[in-house]
């Protein structure tokens, strides 16, 4: 189980539905919702999953697999981590747990005292932080509970075990901590592949839990509890299940969980979807519309336990910086329009967990802006320039989402309206005597960064980019190790598409020749470099392969390797 461990499932579940993902039609959402979005009265569990926005993810932990919460890479989990996150505005914490490796042999299945106190001190900050919190069973799900069709009887006793322990260890707690049965529940892994038997098992897992937490005292006979639906979808089928749960249990204390990763081929960074285009952003729209139809409009309010991109796993400059921005802000409107609390994954890769900094402030600015209304857009944050060509005025058109554009800065330096740009009707032209001055150094690559400002919301930045066609050179490698020198001059990669001589796609994933980012390519502009990586290599076969490289500039470079067992030359077209 790899460190970064949030794609298997989604994957899985997302492959399935790709094809006729791929196939629906591309409809604009609806920025303006009717009143029957909003519930006639709140309940009280509503108001609080409300309260809980905005949440994060405390991911790569205490969830890890291993000796301790260190065994996936992250450092100890300390008290100022904990408090920085209420510091940035978070007001809710889920604390995913693995139990497994710290639990005794049945038919008691004790857990190790010291790993439950540790347990109990990380959630004692986030409560003394003035924190929602959320604690579970996290990788067990595909640990051990995913056996439970030909285990039954052990799975059962040693879910039941835990619970009935950590119930226990926490009934005192204030109503502020939850608890939620079971992370990303699948019974895949003991070969079950009947969807009604898996519902069922889930069925099971969430009563007993219930009827666990409510019989063991204290606070616990009204804690709200968080209960997922199968893989934590929006599928409708296991909607449905869910809600058959929820209704038989009868109690007003029920939160309903989901997770969301957006459209599987822009999440990834495969079969050409590079932009948060309309099919992109209907995915968003119609999976909340589903969620909220199931749930919140009865009654029943949504906590989307863990969102973000799947690409991520990778390298969070999977998705092109714009297009990763666009995505997260709509995810907010939208998630806000339809009163369901957000909680950020981030297993490390977002908030560093000793400096206490962002990774990407950009991109949390964008996030933050989220949390109160919406931000304006544009269609690119990229303005490409060829080297040595006539420059000539370059229109954008702003997404402005409600807001009035309130000026444009080269760096700290106010650009004048009229002499350096004009904006007409949500479009605004930057003029050519603006970006000749910006690149008149010659100087490829970033020549200045523009920054537009709004009435409300997170600015907005346009990379102005001097750029020459990217050079390939010849090369020669293995499959497990095989670059192509590339002079980028100054553009940057979009996508790749791989194909055989006869035409049939390359590589895996073959219903698309477009190759996933990261996984089967990666360019290194420090090496001045593009990877092919050895999932590329296990997926093809011997032969001439022709490969098209898209560039953000609109470049598109052809380039041809041959594979003879475990070597690799490339040449250049």
């Amino acid at each position: 189980m790899p460190k970064n461990r949030k794609s298997i499932l989604s994957l899985a579940v997302a492959a399935a539905l790709v094809m006729s993902l791929l196939s629906s039609t591309m409809t604009a959402a609806a920025d303006h919702l009717g009143p029957a979005d909003t519930p006639a009265t709140m309940s009280k569990m509503q108001a609080y999953v409300n309260a809980m926005e905005p949440g994060w993810n405390l991911g790569n932990s205490l969830d890890a697999v291993g000796e301790d919460e260190t065994a996936w890479g992250n450092p100890r989990i300390t008290e100022e981590l904990i408090q920085s996150i209420a510091d940035e505005g978070y007001n809710s914490i889920r604390i995913p747990v693995t139990w497994e490796a710290h639990i005794g042999s049945g038919p008691d299945y004790v857990i190790d005292t010291a790993y439950i106190n540790r347990v109990q001190e990380v959630v004692g900050w986030a409560l003394d932080a003035d924190l929602y919190v959320m604690i579970n069973l996290h990788h067990d799900s595909w640990r051990w509970i995913s056996y439970m069709e030909n285990d039954y009887d052990n799975v059962l006793a040693r879910y039941n075990a835990i619970w009935t322990q950590i119930a226990d260890k926490f009934k005192d707690a204030p109503d502020k901590l939850m608890f939620e049965s079971v992370n990303e529940p699948r019974f895949s892994e003991g070969g079950t592949t009947s969807a009604a038997a898996g519902y069922r098992m889930l069925d099971t897992l969430n009563t007993s839990f219930h009827h666990i937490v409510r019989n063991s005292g204290g606070h616990n006979d009204t804690r709200p509890l968080v209960l997922p639906t199968m893989h934590t979808s929006s599928a409708q089928p296991d909607l449905d299940a869910l809600n058959q749960t929820i209704r038989k249990l009868d109690d007003p204390n029920l939160i309903a969980t989901v997770h969301y990763y957006g459209f599987w081929p822009f999440s990834v960074n495969i079969a050409g979807f590079t932009t948060f285009n309309e099919e992109v952003q209907k995915n968003v729209t119609d999976t909340f519309d589903r969620v909220y139809d199931a749930f919140t409009a009865k009654g029943i309010p949504v906590i989307i336990g863990e969102y973000g991109l799947l690409g991520f796993d990778q390298h969070t400059g999977v998705i092109e910086q714009g297009e990763k921005l666009k995505f997260f802000e709509f995810v907010a409107h939208y998630s806000r329009q339809k009163q369901m609390t957000t909680m950020l994954w981030d297993n490390g890769q977002h908030f560093e967990r000793t400096s206490f900094t962002w990774s990407d402030q950009q991109l949390f600015d964008m996030i933050r802006a989220g949390w109160s209304g919406r931000s304006s857009t544009a269609e690119t944050d990229q303005i490409y320039l060829k080297q040595h060509e006539p420059v000539q005025d370059v229109k954008i058109s702003l997404h402005l989402n409600g807001n009035r554009f309130f000026s444009l800065k080269n760096g700290k330096t106010p650009l004048v309206r009229g002499k350096d740009y004009t904006i007409r009707n949500g479009v605004l032209t930057l003029k050519s005597s603006l970006l000749s001055r910006l690149t008149s150094t010659d100087e490829l690559g970033v020549n200045a960064k523009l920054t537009a400002s709004f009435s409300q919301g997170a600015d907005w930045e346009l990379n102005v980019i001097q750029y020459n066609t990217p050079v390939f050179n010849d090369a020669a490698g293995t499959t497990s190790a095989f670059a192509i020198p590339v002079t980028f001059g100054g553009d940057q990669l979009a996508t790749m598409e791989a194909t055989y001589a006869n035409g049939e796609n390359a590589g895996p994933q073959s219903w698309t020749s477009f190759k996933e980012f990261a996984y089967t390519f990666s360019p290194d502009y420090e090496r001045h470099v593009i990877e092919l990586k050895p999932n590329f290599f296990k997926e093809t076969k011997d032969g001439e392969i022709h490969l098209k490289f898209h560039f953000w500039s609109g470049d598109v470079i052809d380039y041809t390797i041959t594979k003879k067992g475990e070597q690799v030359t490339g040449t250049s077209s």
